[in-house]
């Protein structure tokens, strides 16, 4: 497992990349939520509505609000209102990644989809897409043989793109910098301007056609 220094480094590294490929982005997307309540009722019954309800309610809460009060508002919602569970159990898949209309309407999710529903979430509350990356690490978690490393997804937030990032997690609450993550290794990150390989570590191309059969489902459901 990398250490903190190289952690931090590699995060900062792709942040920066990652700013030089954002030229002509649009800094925030829209969210439909009409066009979301009517996918939802057609695919999952009108029993999800009320929390896709809670969930816009909480979004136009303090739009205004300081970055930080937001990410804490929607890291808490997302873990507080979604289940965890697999890929397998909710969707009969090994690895599925869901819309956050997906996960709204099943009430249930793996670690990518409490992530990208959390991406989709301070994106619609106006946080610029440069400052928010999906990372694919290894977490090292313990278990009754010991220490193993575990396929895991975070998201993180960068207030300037050479601050020590933030990372918003479902296995750990506590929104802390990368840096009191030692727990975390990274592997490939991403958003919607495209995905950056780690050192030593080539993205696959099934990863990265997943994230852009994800995109066209949102756009297709009411995400701009």
């Amino acid at each position: 497992m990398r250490n903190k220094t190289a952690l931090l480094r590699w995060l900062a590294t792709v942040v920066a990349i990652g700013m030089l490929s954002l030229s002509g982005l649009p800094l925030a997307l829209g969210v439909d939520f009409d066009r979301l309540q009517q996918v939802l009722l057609s695919r999952f019954g009108a029993d999800r509505v009320p929390l896709l309800i809670d969930w816009q309610r909480m979004l136009g809460e303090e739009r205004k609000a300081p970055e930080m009060d937001n990410l804490r508002r929607v890291n808490d919602f997302i873990n507080r209102r979604i289940t965890f569970d697999d890929d397998m159990s909710v969707w009969g898949q090994n690895d599925y990644w869901a819309t956050p209309t997906e996960t709204i309407g099943q009430g249930r999710g793996d670690c990518e989809d409490f992530s990208i529903a959390k991406y989709y979430s301070l994106i619609d509350l106006g946080i610029p897409i440069n400052k928010l990356r999906l990372v694919y690490v290894k977490a090292a978690q313990t278990g009754p043989a010991g220490t193993f490393l575990q396929a895991h997804m975070v998201l993180a937030y960068y207030a300037t793109p050479t601050a020590d990032p933030l990372v918003l997690d479902n296995l750990n609450p506590q929104i802390l910098p990368a840096s009191r993550r030692s727990d975390l290794s990274p592997i490939f990150s991403f958003n919607s301007a495209g995905l950056w390989q780690g050192t030593g570590n080539n993205a696959s191309k099934s990863n990265l056609s997943r994230w852009q059969d994800l995109l066209a489902r949102a756009r297709a459901e009411g995400f701009q």
